[in-house]
């Protein structure tokens, strides 16, 4: 039996119910190839932060370095600035533990309807990419500040922090995920608007690019990449971009393969020296929690890329098909034009896995 240490951060909002689903959906695909999970709950939240004034505890970091891995609900509560769960969860986890590989599989599932025209007609026809996000650096520093506050002369000064070092490790990443996947690699950049970060960036992918002579290469500007992906988002393969474009391209991405309720993410650390973060894209989304009606896959999947990530590829390949065929078969929640509960979706997700053994 193989046995994982999972912290396990529920957040704010649908959180909890996600969490409940995904938890479920890795329980029964472990119960198939003998893989157990030694949970531990933490209520590190918005929530919190309304109560003792901090997101999580001081050895909080210190706490979830023990573990094998990070499995996140979602993060945000009224009254709450987004920042402060962000700079006071999020990213101090990304850094701390090396995270530096936001990971998120643009993927048009079985069952789902695309609200591009044309797109998935064709069932042999299926959109399959994947967003390679540098995760550590880039637009999201905390270099700057703000003067002059309520006058009429305030400003505000932020700066983005680009490191050759935090740039070729992406890249490499993206480049040898291009190589597995037998695709290319496509750069977002900036680089006629940006005068120094995203020159610099599209210097070390030309560099890159010359040591992956079998791998096909291409850049695109932000604002072009943008409208391609909803025009034709069947040339990528593996899209590598900042902190910022990484972010917005992917809540596109989700929203060309039909709702950002189904789209997941792994915080990488690819050496492994830390423990990886696995969460799925959507928000705490306060105006439905407790209604019964979120979409469990965002986490269910997100739970199938920690269980690939832990080694187990099988168990990780038979979650997605049972998802597949959970929505071939018309179950789903209403963003995604169904009325199936938060609780159905996910028993109909171990369903299709069934008991015992593989």
């Amino acid at each position: 039996m193989n046995t994982h240490r999972i912290a396990v951060l529920p957040g704010d909002g649908i959180g909890a119910e996600v969490m409940r689903a995904g938890q479920q959906v890795l329980e029964r695909a472990g119960a198939r190839h003998d893989i157990s999970f030694d949970w531990t709950t933490y209520d590190w939240s918005c929530e919190r932060y309304a109560t003792d004034g901090a997101m999580m505890p001081p050895d909080g970091l210190d706490q979830l370095a023990e573990f094998d891995s990070i499995y996140l609900g979602a993060v945000g509560y009224p009254g709450v600035p987004d920042h402060v769960s962000l700079w006071g969860l999020l990213i101090p986890i990304r850094r701390r533990f090396q995270q530096y590989v936001n990971l998120r599989p643009i993927r048009l599932l079985r069952g789902v309807t695309s609200p591009i025209r044309g797109l998935g007609d064709d069932p042999d026809d299926r959109l399959d990419f994947v967003c390679v996000r540098e995760n550590n650096e880039g637009e999201y520093s905390e270099v700057g500040g703000r003067m002059y506050r309520g006058t009429a002369d305030e400003l505000a000064v932020q700066e983005s922090v680009f490191t050759r070092r935090g740039i070729d490790r992406v890249m490499r990443f993206a480049f040898d995920l291009a190589l597995r996947r037998g695709g290319g690699v496509a750069s977002a950049t900036k680089s006629n608007g940006i005068i120094h970060t995203m020159p610099f960036w599209d210097q070390i992918f030309a560099e890159m690019a010359v040591s992956y002579p079998g791998v096909e290469t291409s850049q695109y500007h932000i604002d072009a990449l943008a409208a391609l992906f909803v025009q034709d988002p069947r040339r990528f393969d593996v899209v590598v971009a900042s902190n910022l474009f990484g972010d917005i391209l992917t809540d596109l991405g989700a929203a060309v393969v039909g709702s950002i309720g189904i789209a997941p993410s792994a915080n990488l650390n690819p050496e492994r020296d830390h423990p990886s973060m696995f969460e799925p894209v959507h928000g705490s989304a306060p105006d439905i929690a407790g209604q019964g009606i979120a979409n469990p896959i965002g986490q269910v999947w997100s739970g199938a890329m920690m269980l690939d990530h832990l080694g187990h590829e099988t168990a990780a390949a038979e979650i997605l098909a049972a998802i597949e065929a959970v929505l071939d078969a018309g179950i789903r929640t209403r963003d995604l034009g169904g009325t199936s509960t938060t609780v159905q979706v996910a028993d109909a997700i171990c369903d299709a896995l069934g008991d015992g053994g593989a």
